[in-house]
């Protein structure tokens, strides 16, 4: 194992499309800080963020369903998200990339407005209470996805988790936030989009247990 991971560490250096900055290269001006679209993927196309990426299997995802749009999956974990610049680089997806780095050094990261949507997809929910403030729809995080997203630029949750799911919907009315689409069954709800439906190896493990999947997309009220 521990060789698998040294061996994936050295490739995520060769992978033109895996960024790892240091702590001091995030908090001096990083570089790739609102030019990510010009100066990564050579073009203007819109860019999206799936925070806690784990292996990258929905930020693969999704940018196969759309190709004129750039991806970019945000882990600490390197091992884990190799799988998915693996498989971008094998099925020769010009659109994705890595960022390896923690989600409260996003407003350095990216320039203001400069991600169009912001998708959340089966993160640690953080039972418990002195916990709250670290669940990724938490108004802590909240405030910093408003830092970068453009104007009304969504944000998806997936979850299998009743808690965050009753959280987030609670959060969005106790701050004036624009709920667009939610529900606590997604595939009974009739929601057919190719981006819901994108199911990765966890997901169809939660499905086969019966557990039921939890979507909630919404915008910020400072952006309506």
């Amino acid at each position: 194992m521990a060789k698998n991971k040294l061996k994936h560490f050295a490739e995520n250096e060769a992978f033109p499309g895996f960024i790892q900055p240091t702590i001091d290269e995030v908090k001096n001006n990083f570089q790739l800080s609102g030019q990510w679209a010009e100066k990564l993927f050579g073009n203007n196309h819109p860019v999206i963020l799936e925070l806690a990426c784990g292996k990258g299997e929905y930020t693969v995802g999704l940018a196969r369903s759309y190709p004129e749009k750039n991806f970019i999956g945000i882990d600490r974990k390197g091992a884990r998200m190799w799988r998915g610049m693996k498989t971008a680089v094998e099925e020769q997806l010009p659109n994705v990339g890595f960022l390896r780095t923690r989600i409260d050094f996003l407003s350095l990261c990216f320039g203001k407005h400069e991600v169009s949507e912001i998708w959340i997809t089966f993160p640690d929910p953080q039972l418990k209470n002195k916990k709250s403030m670290k669940r990724l729809t938490s108004p802590f995080f909240l405030g910093m996805y408003e830092e970068i997203l453009v104007p009304g630029g969504k944000i998806h949750l997936k979850t299998d988790n009743m808690e965050l799911y009753k959280f987030t919907l609670g959060i969005i009315k106790e701050h004036g936030h624009h709920l667009i689409k939610e529900t606590n069954d997604l595939y009974a709800s009739g929601i057919q989009d190719e981006a819901t439906q994108i199911q990765t190896h966890y997901e169809k493990m939660h499905l086969a247990k019966g557990l039921k999947i939890k979507y909630v997309v919404f915008s910020l009220n400072t952006q309506a």
